[in-house]
């Protein structure tokens, strides 16, 4: 295993708040995060660093209280640090307003669950063009969304509702719905969690396709085998990076 110590070789200036064009897709400095409750303060994130650079497929592993799902809301603006920052694409994060984080999120970032969060009511397509709806013209949206489903393998599907669609065929749509904003970053939580073996593989694959495609994908995973499909594994434990290695000297 790597110190984690070899993962803050990057110079950060105290003051930057944006890097250079070559900068990582994702760059952390610090990070943490605490939540009050009553009295007391639950360090759920204890100042994590780390880069992920362009066309990564990295995993966070880590047990359930880790503070992999922590850190996965942070680098999705879904939520923000107590402290330490943030850069995505060399875009300083930790400072930015609610709406602009919201901008940020819906443009660069692209996002895959372990239960779909799929819209029951609507068809395949328009659950994948529903990022798109406030940024194009809806005739642009319906051809992106299409091309989207396309790549995945669904082209015969697109009319379907979700409770028309097996398990893996709703994650493929789940996957469409990220790529078609064409973000720079996907994050991906536990995204074979609710699938049989054969069917995760299958959706890893197709991850694993994506990522030969040069995107960079983040997988938080509790699971050794889906960690061990990417390219590296970044390990957390009580809300603390203990480490990394690389993909082939993680254990079952």
């Amino acid at each position: 295993m790597t110190s984690i110590s070899a993962l803050q070789q990057v110079s950060i200036s105290a003051k930057a708040e944006t890097i250079s064009t070559a900068a990582p897709v994702i760059l952390t400095e610090g990070l943490s995060r605490v939540y009050k409750m009553g009295s007391t303060e639950v360090h759920a994130l204890r100042g994590a660093s780390f880069a992920v650079g362009q066309g990564e497929m990295v995993a966070l592993m880590g047990a359930s209280g880790s503070g992999k799902s922590t850190l996965m809301h942070l680098l999705g603006c879904l939520d923000t640090p107590t402290s330490g920052r943030y850069w995505l694409e060399g875009q300083g994060v930790s400072a930015l307003s609610a709406d602009q984080r919201a901008r940020l999120r819906s443009r660069r970032i692209g996002f895959i669950f372990q239960t779909f969060n799929l819209l029951p009511r609507l068809s395949a397509l328009d659950n994948v063009a529903l990022p798109l709806l406030y940024q194009h013209n809806p005739k642009q949206v319906r051809e992106r969304a299409a091309r989207a489903l396309i790549r995945v393998g669904l082209k015969s599907r697109m009319n379907h509702r979700p409770t028309e669609l097996s398990g893996g065929q709703r994650q493929r749509v789940a996957i469409a719905r990220a790529l078609v904003a064409d973000p720079a970053l996907i994050l991906a939580d536990e995204p074979t969690g609710n699938l049989d073996s054969r069917t995760g593989a299958d959706v890893l694959a197709l991850l694993k396709e994506l990522n030969g495609d040069g995107r960079t994908i983040v997988i938080v995973t509790h699971d050794a085998a889906i960690a061990r499909e990417t390219q590296r594994i970044i390990s957390m434990r009580d809300g603390q990076i203990i480490g990394e290695l690389e993909a082939g000297d993680v254990a079952d």
